[in-house]
């Protein structure tokens, strides 16, 4: 009867028992520190569950890898004399797979909420930095060889590309920003444009003699340039 209502624990956490089984557990509770321990962390992971429902939706695939690892885990159901633990255990069973779901969802939405957090920080650093160049009294004027917009170059060699008239760049493809100085080119930034006015904040300094350009190229970026350039700046 003592290993039997330790096993009521969840049950209790997730207000599941009868009457009769809610009464005696709470005696056993009264005196019991493992079983206190257990109902809190039950408690703890039914809270989890429900900031994770109330959180950004899950992507699709996450739905897919938890649905496959729950069906590659074997199911193990060790039978037992009494029918009301043979009832109960399966039960018990299925809440502790509840919680290890939910415990895989909530670490993957919070991972999926770093990354947006991380993305949000990194766009405010691009729009700073962008407004201390275009804000610099000293900052120069480049005029384009190719495409519409000028190149904005500050005393300390960082730039802003703003670009007039850009499309996006499409499904799969991206912008590349190059820096090209001595007849090497360095990518300097991804990014994607809105067709009407772009402003790219160039990630390398731009030296005397440098030009900037700018090639549409796959998703993810290259390491050089694989077609001719769409935006190119006069020498710096």
């Amino acid at each position: 009867m003592e290993s039997a209502i330790h096993e009521l624990a969840a049950g209790y956490a997730l207000d599941a028992l009868d009457a009769g089984e809610r009464e005696a557990f709470e005696e056993h509770l009264a005196g019991c520190e493992q079983c206190r321990a257990e109902v809190a962390s039950f408690q703890e992971v039914g809270a989890a569950l429900a900031l994770a429902t109330a959180g950004p939706e899950p992507r699709p695939e996450l739905r897919e890898r938890i649905l496959a690892a729950a069906t590659a885990e074997p199911q193990n159901v060790v039978p037992l004399v009494s029918s009301r633990r043979r009832l109960l255990v399966p039960a018990l069973s299925a809440v502790a797979a509840a919680a290890a779901v939910a415990a895989i969802a909530l670490g993957a939405w919070a991972s999926s909420l770093s990354g947006d957090l991380d993305d949000a920080r990194s766009a405010l650093d691009a729009e700073q930095r962008a407004s201390a160049v275009l804000g610099d009294p000293g900052a120069r004027e480049v005029a384009l060889a190719a495409g519409q917009g000028r190149l904005v170059v500050g005393d300390s060699g960082s730039a802003v590309l703003v670009l007039d008239g850009l499309d996006p760049a499409g499904s799969g493809r991206t912008y590349v920003a190059w820096v090209v100085e001595d007849g090497a080119a360095r990518s300097a930034g991804l990014f994607d444009a809105d067709a009407d006015r772009t402003i790219v904040p160039v990630e390398l300094p731009v030296n005397e003699g440098a030009v900037v350009a700018v090639t549409v190229e796959k998703a993810g970026g290259v390491d050089q340039p694989t077609s001719t350039p769409i935006v190119a700046s006069n020498p710096l």
